[in-house]
């Protein structure tokens, strides 16, 4: 339409076209998944007969590449029950040409199947493990309360053993018949769980996410809903899935952020679309946290939900212990922000003086996060997102952590054109650049790392 108006201009014309009835609209679907195909070679049924088929063999007076060819297959047949082309052709060094050739004299066959582009494990269900008096009684506990309400807050401490008590409610699940959705926060947990998990259940689990392909998807959607797959380990868009029996949603770290759909559209909470949408099947809902958020916790206290309290870790190891410093209390000579306090200088230098590492964490990358007019007040900003602008001093350059565009080191202040500018707060280069001020007597380098 474009090219015939010769505008970009088309949507007040088409409109237009709409309105007089000369033009309509409609709309369709396309599908855009097509089934992963392999070529399988098989044995043709007249050398199904072992006599047959040693007479073939003994009797092979021409082409020794299609004997090799011949003589791998018989192989992977034995050990594998199944050939695919590919893997024929690799482990025989033969060619297309050469297997064309044993299929011509009726030997061998190929024909084309439809299979999974996701590999699973054999469906079985193993669990090698028993829980501690403590896991054990926060077992029944966590039963209890889902038999009286439909949602419970498992409240454990790091280390005490939540995944075990998932496991074992997820086997009570499996053998009944039903579904299960483990929700996790983040992509990158799932990979540290889902060893756990195929482990006790093989082929029973199912992982979902958007980092898989859409035809990987499409495969995983089917499966789920023919009941294929009875547990789906999935970040917050799992909740979408076909299910047609579930039982249980574990939804763990509850209290993450990450569970909270921002971009794009549509925006939601995956915790809490979970819970609703485990009132439609009557299911269960199980949030697990060392953190609960607030609101999970307050409606534990009204009565809406269930608790149970796990607060001994495995093994009965003892949490480490937490140390809060109120830096605004210390003061330094020149009257500026203290940047490692007195107690932490100690304890690095106990912790180094013992021939240990040394992790510290600044939230702030960076020199200084933004510098200031002394005169005015006014602080450099993005002009693209008005946020305030990050001094690096290994660049020499400010910038913009919102959407990385740099500027040059701002000298003169542009509402009141003084040339003073102060330095607020700190980032990793400024704590970097100062080490030898805290740590002069050691060799930093391999003894603290600063993130």
């Amino acid at each position: 339409m474009q090219q015939v108006l010769d505008s970009s201009h088309v949507y007040p014309v088409i409109n237009r076209l709409i309105n007089k009835k000369v033009c309509f609209v409609w709309e369709a679907l396309k599908q855009t998944y097509s089934p992963k195909k392999e070529s399988y070679v098989l044995l043709n049924k007249e050398y199904d007969n072992e006599e047959k088929l040693s007479d073939l063999l003994n009797n092979w007076t021409r082409a020794p590449k299609q004997m090799e060819l011949l003589l791998s297959y018989l192989h992977l047949m034995k050990t594998e029950g199944e050939v695919v082309k590919a893997e024929l052709l690799k482990k025989s060094g033969a060619s297309d040409a050469q297997l064309k050739g044993l299929t011509e004299k009726n030997i061998l066959h190929t024909e084309k199947r439809t299979v999974d582009r996701i590999q699973y494990l054999p469906k079985n269900v193993q669990i090698d493990f028993e829980l501690t008096d403590a896991q054990q009684k926060a077992f029944a506990e966590v039963k209890e309360r889902l038999d009286e309400k439909p949602v419970c807050l498992l409240h454990g401490v790091t280390s005490s053993g939540k995944t075990n008590i998932y496991i074992k409610l997820i086997e009570d699940y499996i053998k009944t018949g039903k579904q299960v959705l483990y929700m996790l926060p983040e992509i990158a947990l799932t990979s540290q769980v889902i060893r756990r998990l195929q482990k006790h259940f093989g082929g029973y689990i199912g992982i979902y996410h958007s980092k898989f392909s859409q035809n990987e998807r499409v495969e995983i959607w089917n499966k789920v809903k023919n009941g294929d797959l009875r547990v789906i380990l999935g970040a917050r868009s799992s909740v979408f899935l076909p299910y047609q029996n579930l039982g249980l949603i574990i939804c763990d770290e509850e209290h993450d952020s990450s569970f909270k759909q921002q971009e794009p559209a549509p925006r939601y909470n995956g915790r809490d679309a979970a819970i609703y949408f485990a009132t439609l099947f009557d299911a269960k809902v199980l949030l697990g946290s060392g953190t609960p958020s607030v609101e999970s916790y307050y409606n534990t206290t009204s009565g809406k939900y269930g608790l149970v309290e796990l607060l001994q870790r495995y093994g009965d190891l003892s949490l480490p212990p937490i140390e809060f410093i109120d830096t605004r209390k210390i003061m330094q000579k020149d009257k500026t922000k203290i940047i490692l306090s007195p107690p932490l200088i100690e304890a690095v230098n106990e912790v180094i003086a013992r021939n240990k590492q040394v992790i510290l964490f600044q939230n702030r990358r960076g020199y200084s996060p933004y510098q200031v007019c002394s005169t005015c007040g006014w602080i450099p900003q993005c002009k693209y997102c008005d946020v305030s602008l990050t001094f690096h001093k290994l660049s020499n350059k400010l910038v913009c952590h919102y959407c990385g565009t740099t500027y040059p080191p701002v000298h003169t202040c542009a509402a009141c054109g003084s040339d003073t500018f102060a330095q607020r707060n700190f980032g990793t280069e400024k704590l970097k650049s100062n080490y030898r001020k805290y740590f002069p007597m050691q060799k930093w380098r391999g003894w603290i790392l600063i993130l």
